[in-house]
């Protein structure tokens, strides 16, 4: 049996990570498993040719671990649930990617007895926290290597490594890079480095082919999309990549976001996220008719919390799984089809089919004729609500007060 320490490399396929495989298979003398997780966005040309390429670099086994399924109903699902914006703007495509596929690649790792995990985030950004906090919790003792933060080697040593130990491939640095997935594609580089500019047409990977205007139906059963257009669908992934393809059509959902990121320092990202956008508007809309408002209120609360604990890698945290609860309870009544009408970059509700339609009730219809009380009960329930204010006013000078 060989005497090497094994270790598991997140492979993406990048320069960083092709870099990793090579230099600790070749230099350090790891047995290395390149390991992809697929959370939706790898294509199945690009998990072949990240297999291909694992074993050029060094590896002794290649295995792709998807996570999709999973990445749905651990985290995207529940995100739907929520309306889960971060600053009421993005819909967390990477965040929530990244945690599950650490979690995959921690599982794997644990279950060929690896000695060590590695990963090709930097010492800037926020994956560093998603991976190292994971690996921490799920795969406890492991070292965790991480040559492009601790080494701080430029991208042309890297590639120069990589070309002079036979792997002449092409990672000519790009003007932005992107990552693609499930829940929308982000958008880094280029115009974004500059606070005053915003992204040009060119640096979108889906463009606006569709002119003039077209409804989309989208139904939800408790809260969870089940049909397109009255087409039903038994895989809610397949629902999601349907919405996506409608409207990434009418280049819908592009969008820049700027936060505060886990480390501290703010972060500006584009994305372009069609079927997020869409699905939470029209879950959103169909709430508007179906919750209380006090439901409402509150699910608003810990799906704040929810989707800021999810960015900043607290996934693992007992709390998260409560509000989970909460949100699936809460979408018992979420029943029906919201309309929107699609147009080029943008879109805006039409209405609601729902027989949970909460705007439809024996008590009257707003701004019409009341039902279910008198002019008199009116007049009793305004004088009522004014007590309070007429009772501090009866102490205070109106004037006075709203100087």
């Amino acid at each position: 049996m060989s005497d090497k320490k094994k270790v598991v490399v997140a492979f993406s396929g990048g320069l960083d990570t092709s870099f990793t495989v090579m230099y600790l298979a070749k230099e350090k003398g790891y047995e290395v498993y390149a390991a992809s997780a697929n959370t939706g966005g790898f294509s199945e040309e690009q998990l072949k040719q990240n297999e291909e390429n694992a074993y050029k670099l060094g590896a002794v086994k290649y295995v792709t671990l998807d996570v999709t399924r999973e990445y749905y109903e651990k985290s995207l699902k529940y995100m739907v649930y929520g309306n889960v914006l971060r600053n009421g703007t993005y819909p967390i495509s990477v965040s929530s990617e990244r945690i599950f596929q650490a979690l995959a690649i921690a599982r794997y790792a644990n279950e060929i007895g690896a000695d060590a995990i590695a990963h090709g985030s930097t010492g800037a950004g926020n994956d560093q926290v998603r991976f190292d906090m994971t690996f921490l919790v799920m795969a406890p003792g492991k070292e965790i290597i991480t040559l492009t933060r601790d080494m701080a080697l430029s991208r042309q040593e890297e590639i120069d490594y990589l070309n002079k130990n036979g792997f002449p491939a092409d990672f000519a640095k790009l003007k932005y890079s992107y990552n693609v997935g499930l829940w929308g594609t982000s958008i880094c580089g280029g115009e974004i480095l500059d606070s005053a500019q915003g992204l040009p047409e060119s640096a979108y990977l889906k463009h606006c082919t569709k002119e003039g205007t077209e409804q989309l139906r989208l139904t939800f059963e408790k809260g969870e999309l089940k049909a397109v257009n009255d087409v039903v669908y038994d895989d809610p992934i397949k629902a999601i990549q349907k919405v996506e393809e409608i409207g990434a059509a009418y280049g819908i959902g592009r969008d820049m976001h700027v936060g505060d990121t886990i480390i501290g320092i703010k972060g500006r990202v584009g994305f372009e996220a069609a079927a997020p956008m869409l699905i939470i508007g029209a879950h959103r809309f169909l709430e508007k008719y179906t919750l209380s408002k006090w439901q409402q209120y509150w699910k608003d609360q810990v799906a704040n919390w929810y989707g800021m604990f999810l960015h900043e890698s607290q996934y693992l945290e007992p709390v998260m799984r409560d509000i989970e609860a909460m949100l699936t309870t809460s979408q018992r009544n979420v029943n029906g089809t919201a309309i929107l009408e699609l147009r080029p970059l943008g879109f805006s509700t039409v209405g609601v089919e729902s027989k949970d339609d909460l705007v439809k009730n024996k008590f009257g219809e707003y701004g019409e004729m009341q039902k279910g009380w008198t002019a008199e009960d009116a007049k009793g329930f305004i004088k009522v609500s004014s007590t309070a204010l007429r009772a501090f006013y009866a102490s205070h000078d109106f004037d006075d007060e709203l100087k």
